[in-house]
């Protein structure tokens, strides 16, 4: 029988453990140095209660062999700051925290977390929650939590009107949801469901708990529907519904009094321009000295408008950050190093392609719709790329020239599907143009489709990334060359959407695979119209999300090849099985060319303050599966105080 357990090393003194009081001045600095100041006047600014709340670890914690990873045990203490450019960006520090029932290590293997274990067996999950673990408030965590979410969250309509997530679907079926005891709870589907544990180790946790002791007040099963809606009422709020979601808050973090599981709890309530957010007492995870993690007492999150971002980093007025920054940025970034005691780490952002296009093969057009649909004409647009220009200009030509497709750190991934109809050759863009009927020219050279109208493709973005928005001016030219105009047409994110869905693009550019480092138990979903808004297929993709009452069924065999794969992903749980269906995808597209890529390989920079200790130097940067830094676990950086003394000594 499978199982997922944790192994619970020595300890070499008690696990409850008081550390020192934060240092005044984010770790320990003095001095009269720019970071020093800022720090110190932020430490002034947080909110310090009278005394030390007590520190109190589950009886069988989840205990971190740091040394094993080359890293240092840390001491407790110190404030870390970080920029936002919005208020709303305070949910990522739930992504980045990365606290999950299970997760991925740096290694990419599925280890639980929160939870104690997981055993598999068929269909059958069964969960068991760690004893004596407790939310923020100090309230038991317990199979509770879990009843709660199933029976009175996800199964009611006034708050889920669709039901539950569709991962815990299979076949349009519920599963069967048991609670044996306070600390067990089970998962049965009549076949394999290899889905449900990769979604709990989402960048966006799905939260298939919820702390009942906290949200029945705000429920009409426990309070009464009076009670509740008189609640909703003094709130200004619609019904008890949206009282509910307001206050239930694992995510967004603007309700301090919702308890969490997170290494921090937030302590202010929006609006607000700085955001506190406290080390948890009964965080669930030691190291093997005995101390309870996170190292840090407190996150600090201050809003700056989005321009200032990499300005106000480069000044010293942020000790952690990622967020906002761009390649582009490096070299300012790296200006203000020496004096400000920060480094610019370059960790390698795993995304299929920085700039990718993607032809709409649902577009309600016909003519277009019959263009895209032609492999001559999608070979033909990426022949006529000249990605060597795109690397040199975008990414400093250190970027990796090809299609959309997983990174070489990824153990499904085949070189050759990289290059495949991917090179630089424009007298064969051009022979393919004139096969797939675009052989007639204008006056001024420009091809015309065979109902004569111009070949003007319209390529709308939402405008938001810059690095795009460069790269299609270059890509303009190179389509010129084989008699093709470009026009670029940035919107907002939403609005493009919707435009998509409804079959109104005929081409989008946005960035490539999300998931370019996956392993074979990663559900390839992005591959196939299974996957949400895709933008080269998003009619197929609402169909069958809708499961057939919206959008179009796909007509196309060789995409349908793709929706039979990814339905014989889910219904196994056979690795070997499973990769073997991730490479038969990942050829289909580089055969292809749904999606056209260009340049991957970016660098992100993470910037952190020099005595920011087990911060890595270099790691894998992404969205899915590494939750931005979350795999990298920032509850286990701390403040090397000691050397920060020597530094300024000096």
């Amino acid at each position: 029988m499978p199982r997922l357990s944790c192994t619970v090393a020595p300890l070499s003194r008690p696990l409850l453990t008081q550390g020192p009081p934060a240092p005044a001045e984010g770790g320990g600095r003095g001095g009269i140095s720019r970071r020093a100041l800022l720090a110190g006047l932020g430490a002034l600014l947080l909110p310090r209660p009278a005394r030390a709340e007590p520190l109190r670890l589950p009886e069988t914690p989840l205990v971190v062999d740091l040394a094993a990873r080359g890293r240092r045990l840390g001491q407790p203490g110190g404030v870390v700051r970080m920029l936002i450019a919005k208020a709303r960006d305070v949910r990522y520090l739930s992504v980045c925290s990365y606290c999950r029932l299970v997760g991925y290590d740096a290694e990419l293997a599925l280890k639980p977390d929160v939870l104690e274990s997981v055993e598999v067996e068929g269909g059958r999950f069964t969960l068991r929650l760690r004893a004596g673990h407790l939310w923020s408030d100090g309230a038991p965590f317990t199979a509770e939590d879990f009843r709660y979410y199933w029976e009175d969250v996800a199964n009611e309509r006034e708050l889920s009107p669709g039901g539950p997530p569709d991962f815990l679907m299979l076949d349009g079926k519920p599963p069967a949801v048991s609670f044996p005891d306070a600390r067990t709870v089970i998962y049965a589907w009549e076949r394999p469901n290899p889905r449900f544990l990769p979604a709990l180790a989402a960048p966006r946790d799905p939260l298939i708990y919820r702390p009942a002791h906290y949200l029945k007040a705000f429920h009409p099963r426990y309070a009464g529907r009076e009670a509740a809606e008189a609640l909703a009422k003094g709130q200004k709020l619609r019904g008890w519904a949206a009282l509910h979601n307001r206050m239930d808050d694992n995510f967004e973090l603007n309700n301090p009094d919702c308890p969490t599981l997170q290494p921090w709890r937030p302590r202010t309530r929006a609006p607000a321009t700085r955001f506190v957010f406290a080390r948890n007492p009964y965080y669930h995870r030691a190291d093997t000295a005995g101390t309870q993690l996170p190292y840090l007492e407190s996150i600090v999150m201050d809003v700056a408008s989005t321009g200032l971002l990499v300005a106000k980093t480069n000044a010293g007025e942020a000790d952690l950050m990622f967020r906002g920054l761009s390649m582009a940025d490096i070299p300012s970034l790296r200006e203000g190093e020496r004096a400000h005691r920060y480094r610019t780490h370059l960790w390698p952002l795993a995304r299929g392609s920085e700039l990718a296009l993607y032809p709409n093969l649902t577009t309600l057009d016909p003519g277009w719709r019959a263009l895209n649909r032609d492999p001559r004409y999608r070979h033909a647009l990426s022949f006529a790329i000249d990605r060597r220009t795109l690397n040199n200009t975008l990414l400093f030509g250190l970027g990796t020239e090809g299609n959309d497709t997983i990174v070489p750190e990824s153990p499904l991934f085949s070189p050759e599907l990289r290059t495949l109809h991917a090179t630089y050759d424009p007298d064969q863009a051009n022979r393919l143009l004139d096969a797939a009927g675009l052989h007639r020219r204008d006056g001024s050279g420009m091809r015309l489709m065979p109902d004569g109208r111009p070949v003007e493709i319209v390529v709308e973005s939402d405008g938001e990334a810059s690095l795009i928005l460069d790269g299609l001016l270059l890509i303009t030219e190179f389509w010129r060359e084989v008699g093709l105009r470009l026009v670029v047409k940035p919107q907002e994110r939403t609005n493009l959407r919707r435009r998509s869905v409804g079959g109104m693009t005929v081409m989008v550019a946005a960035q490539g695979l999300d998931l370019a480092v996956p392993t074979a138990i990663m559900p390839p979903t992005e591959l196939s119209p299974a996957q949400p808004d895709h933008y080269s297929w998003p009619r197929w993709s609402l169909n069958l999300e809708s499961r057939g009452a919206s959008g179009e069924a796909c007509d196309l065999p060789a995409v349908q090849a793709l929706i039979d794969l990814d339905r014989q992903w889910r219904d196994t749980s056979d690795a070997e099985r499973q990769a073997g269906i991730w490479r038969a995808m990942l050829r289909n597209h580089a055969e292809n060319q749904w999606v056209i890529g260009t340049v991957a390989g970016a660098l992100q920079p993470v910037v952190g303050a020099d005595r920011l200790a087990n911060l890595p130097d270099r790691a894998l940067y992404s969205w899915d599966p590494t939750a931005m830094i979350g795999v990298q676990r920032l509850d286990e950086f701390f403040w090397d105080s000691e050397a920060e003394r020597r530094a300024e000594a000096r």
